[in-house]
């Protein structure tokens, strides 16, 4: 470790206000005194050295490192292995991506340079145990990564704010769950090349593990952005309310149906419109458009929508009387009283029908199915368990709620999940779209991920029975026939 600390290049004292935290992971060579001495005989060096009183592992220790980074109020934090394995003369070269405030966070790749990694010692196995898990999560994650597997990395505090690194693995495989919540969260990778350095330092890392814990982790930010499986680790910490809400469109989903359903130049209200992106895609459409929401739209449809912002759960302000379609796209399920609310949107209709275009997501879907079958309940930020939903529906449920309010139903159908929000809308997407899409077919409410329906309105009795008593006394009114009233109860 010494030799590591002596090989930091002063340079990156004299252009940063630079601090050395050193932490001993409860280990028995010496680390822990080692730096003390060092800090001893470099009185001039900012060094802080840590000894944590039980093992923290490899992760662990990072998070230890990390929360210290946030805590002082840091802007950037370093990682350096203690064997030498990666050269501390890199430090000004990953760091300065950040400091010119072109990345989030810089890693150092062994892999850029082709063979520079073999040549420098990497043995055989690795190398291409590298190079084939890192193409397997490029593929997953739809990203094109030289190396997922270098431990040499330079972080913005202000993106580790940004990430639940706290609920990361305390192994090995930390590493991958940091990228995976750095590309969840919108932040900014960038690689550099690294030379290699391979000695005679301890392996500790189980090959065979490694490489399933980190295909395990990939694949579960699969599932996490399909909203199949959540992860509560992947979330972004500062995530808007409903800025989850986006729109899936140029394939089979809930909103390109939607959008298909709808004419060109028709009336649309949308009820639940969340940041407002089907309207946009409706006003170029032609649409005539409305929305309503408990949270602002985007301030630049205002001036070519009507706005209605009121939380769903309260009497409506809104009239929907002179709009033909009425989208209620992921809403129901949000509402505390789904059941009131459509008595309430009843109300307002009379014999002109109007078409109700509605989704929500089936609560039978397989992987809900199986969830629960393993004990697992888990709601989250998105997805069909998304901790603001508050009923779900089955077909049958969904189609019993409708009927019970007077919609006629004229189409109902399985959406599949949107994995090419996932996987990208080329290749892969698209045939994993495809193959859900079969599965549908062959049973909708195992495979379905969201339920889509297009029914027309009816009014309701109160409605029925006015018209009636107004119609009737017209046609008395014409025959000049004299208008009786019941003077008791009896008969």
């Amino acid at each position: 470790m010494k030799s590591v600390l002596e090989r930091i290049p002063r340079s990156i004292f004299d252009d940063y206000a630079c601090e050395i935290l050193i932490v001993d992971d409860a280990s028995g060579d010496r680390t822990e005194e080692i730096g003390r001495t060092y800090r001893r005989v470099h009185p001039g060096i900012a060094i802080t050295v840590l000894r944590n009183e039980f093992n923290q592992g490899y992760g662990g220790n990072q998070k230890v490192g990390y929360t210290f980074a946030i805590r002082e109020g840091f802007d950037f934090v370093a990682m350096l292995h203690g064997d030498g394995q990666y050269a501390p003369e890199e430090l000004p070269t990953l760091v300065a991506p950040l400091r010119d405030g072109i990345a989030d966070a810089v890693f150092g790749s062994r892999m850029m340079r082709p063979l520079d990694a073999l040549k420098g010692g990497m043995p055989l196995y690795k190398f291409f145990g590298n190079r084939i898990l890192t193409a397997l999560q490029n593929l997953m994650l739809a990203t094109r990564f030289s190396e997922f597997h270098s431990g040499y990395r330079v972080y913005s505090v202000d993106a580790l704010k940004r990430i639940a690194f706290q609920l990361n693995t305390n192994v090995f495989h930390f590493d991958t769950e940091i990228i995976v919540q750095l590309l969840h969260a919108n932040r900014r990778i960038l690689e550099v090349p690294i030379p290699t350095y391979y000695g005679d330092e301890i392996c500790r890392v189980n090959g065979i593990k490694y490489a399933k814990d980190v295909l395990v982790t990939t694949a579960q930010s699969v599932l996490h952005d399909a909203g199949l499986l959540y992860q509560r680790r992947f979330d972004s910490i500062s995530e808007q309310e409903n800025a989850h809400y986006d729109l899936k469109l140029g394939y089979t989903s809930s909103h390109q149906l939607a959008l298909d359903t709808v004419p060109d130049r028709a009336s649309v209200i949308d009820i639940g419109a969340g940041p407002g992106g089907l309207a946009r895609e409706l006003l170029k459409k032609g649409c005539r458009v409305a929305v309503v929401d408990q949270f602002a739209v985007r301030e630049v449809l205002k001036t070519h929508v009507e706005v209605f912002t009121q939380n769903l759960d309260d009497e409506p302000t809104f009239s929907v009387a002179d709009y033909e379609y009425l989208l209620l796209l992921d809403v129901i399920e949000h509402l505390k009283n789904p059941e009131k609310f459509l008595d309430r949107l009843r109300a307002q209709f009379d014999y002109s029908t109007k078409t109700l275009v509605l989704t929500t997501p089936n609560i039978a879907f397989v992987v809900q199915r199986a969830m629960l079958a393993l004990g697992q309940f888990n709601y989250g930020k998105a997805g069909i368990l998304d901790r603001t939903h508050t009923r779900l529906f089955t077909f049958r449920s969904l189609r019993r709620l409708l009927v019970d309010h007077g919609f006629r139903i004229r189409q109902i159908r399985g959406v599949p999940a949107p994995f090419p929000k996932v996987f990208g809308n080329g290749r892969l997407g698209r045939a994993v779209l495809a193959f859900n899409r079969f599965l549908i077919a062959l049973s909708p409410s195992l495979f379905a991920y969201q339920i889509f329906v297009v029914a027309d309105t009816t009014p309701d009795v109160d409605f029925v029975l006015d018209d009636a008593k107004r119609r009737s006394a017209l046609r008395d009114q014409r025959a000049g026939a004299p208008v009786a009233r019941n003077a008791s109860s009896g008969g």
